[in-house]
Order: structure tokens, then sequence, then C-alpha cells
């Protein structure tokens, strides 16, 4: 089982789990929380089928990586995401990451460059700032709902995170008419992996992912970037999220999947991996009903909206 180290200072070092596949091009995915590179399964074969080299890492405290103690901000989990790239000599990298994945893809960039991307992707991504204040008034964190997560977190946790992988992977609010898009089996498999995370690092990162301002880190983003991001997400909402980097990135690309739910990577797999897929970037061409494509404010195309 491979394990990439990264060396402790006053704290023990910490063993990442990873599989690196393929051949060609790299792509690196990052995974959601609070779930492991193992949600990532309907994502590596078609890259891997495409020609491309695809590693994936489960964080600190989730999959079979180590689960320390602390260590679990940004600052610290972009570093670990540097190791991985500097362990594996990773260049010209496709680097792609999904709801709290998103935000060691802006902090890496904000935090170590852009010498070895290629191009980026937040996909269903917490970026830009989520917590709401007078600084940050479209955010989507406010203390109640802050609290909300940390007393699951701390009460009933398998409790909390059942009722979290349903909202996961429902469209729109949950009820007894709207249900996920999903099948019950697997939602029992992702609450699986999310039981076995660290309990500290599951509520540490909730915390995280509240708290973290990525604004600046946006600021420094100069190569190709793609947004994707469900409409009917309402873990991270899309107007309070994806619009909002798509708006920060210069040049950057939207794709807004209609009625998809936070957890589209699974319940749309196929229309998802179309967009991202690296291949299929620059030579999509077809909108559909369920699919709204535009480029970014300061660099509109005529696309039809």
């Amino acid at each position: 089982m491979p394990f990439i180290t990264v060396p402790g200072q006053n704290d023990p070092d910490v063993e990442l789990h990873y599989d690196d596949v393929g051949d060609g091009k790299p792509v690196v995915l990052v995974h959601g929380w609070p779930l492991s590179s193992r949600s990532w399964e309907g994502q590596v074969p078609a890259l891997v089928d495409a020609g491309y080299r695809v590693s994936t890492y489960d964080r600190r405290g989730f999959g079979q990586s180590s689960q320390p103690w602390n260590g679990y901000d940004y600052d610290k989990l972009a570093a670990d995401l540097k190791v991985v790239f500097d362990t594996l000599d990773l260049r010209d990298v496709s680097l792609i990451g999904f709801s709290m994945g998103g935000g060691e893809v802006a902090r890496y960039v904000g935090t170590y460059g852009t010498d070895r991307i290629a191009k980026l992707v937040f996909a269903s991504a917490v970026p830009p700032y989520l917590w709401k204040s007078e600084d940050n008034p479209d955010g989507g964190i406010d203390a109640a709902l802050a609290q909300w997560f940390h007393d699951g977190l701390t009460g009933d946790r398998p409790a909390f995170l059942h009722e979290f992988v349903r909202m996961f992977f429902t469209a729109g609010p949950p009820s007894p008419v709207n249900m996920p898009r999903v099948s019950l089996e697997q939602i029992a498999y992702n609450l699986d992996i999310a039981e076995m995370a660290s309990p500290k690092g599951t509520l540490d990162c909730a915390t995280a992912i509240a708290t973290t301002d990525f604004r600046a880190d946006l600021t420094k983003i100069t190569v190709p970037t793609l947004v994707i991001h469900g409409g009917s997400d309402t873990v991270v909402p899309f107007e309070v999220s994806g619009r909002r980097t798509h708006e920060a990135i210069s040049g950057s690309e939207l794709v807004l999947i209609e009625d998809a739910p936070h957890g589209l990577t699974v319940s749309h797999r196929d229309e998802w991996n179309r967009h991202v897929l690296p291949s299929s970037r620059s030579s999509r061409t077809q909108q559909g009903p369920h699919r709204r494509r535009e480029s970014s404010p300061c660099h509109r195309r005529n696309d039809k909206r």
C-alpha cells in the first residue's frame, strides 16, 4: 500500500495514502469532505482510459491516511498537497478540487504559484469564502449553521453524517418527495467512508471550510480554469461559491449542471466527466437544457446563455 510521508516539525510524521495510475499528462484529484479518494472512482477509469496519469490521495485524517490530532487548517493541507507534487515529481498538472478540495487548490496556488500547474478545476468547491459577515455578506455559513455542524459532529456523529450524506446527493432541500439522486447502497457506501475518518479531523476541517478566506488566493490564478457546479446544490450553493469563484478568476469557464446536487460526480457522473476530462475541455461545443456554459465577465464570449 503506497504512502507519502509528510515530515513533522513539532508533530509526528503524517503518512498520506495515495494511488498513481496511468501514463501521460498528470491529473491530480483532491477529494471532498468528509470522504476520501475513493469518491473519485467514477472519474479515475475515465481519465486513465483517455490517456492520463491520475494521482489521488487521502487527505490527512481521512481514508487510509494518518489521523493526527492537529494540522487541519488549509495552510497545512496545501503544504501536504505540495509534498504530493514534489514526491511524485508532478509537472504540467491538471489540478481538480472537489468541494473542500477546491480550497486546497486555491491555497496551493496562492502559496506556491502555478509553475507546476497547467489547468485548474473548481468542482462544487468552497471558495471564495463561505463565512457570512459584514466583510462578506454573500457568504453562506453563519454562526447558527456552524453550530449545527459542531453539535452534530460532537454529538451523534454517525446520525449527523447520515443526514449530511443524504443532503450531499439530494438536488434541492431534502423532503419526503425530494429524494437523493443515488441508490441507498451508494449512500451507505459513502457513509461508511465518512464514519471511518478522524472525528477530530472531521470537525476541524468543517471549521476550516466555514472560516477560510480564499479571495486573495483566487487573484493569483493565471492558468486556464474551469468552474463546474450543480445548480441544485444545497451543501455548497452555487450562488455563494461557484458563481463568485467564476467571477473572481479572469477568463475562467463556467459549467452549471442545472438539476445536479452537491455530489454530482456520482449522481451525474457521465455528464460531469464529459465536461471535465482535459481532452474535451477545448473542443466542447454542445449545450443542452441541463447545462449552462459561459466565460468570465472579463472575457465574455458570444456563447448562448
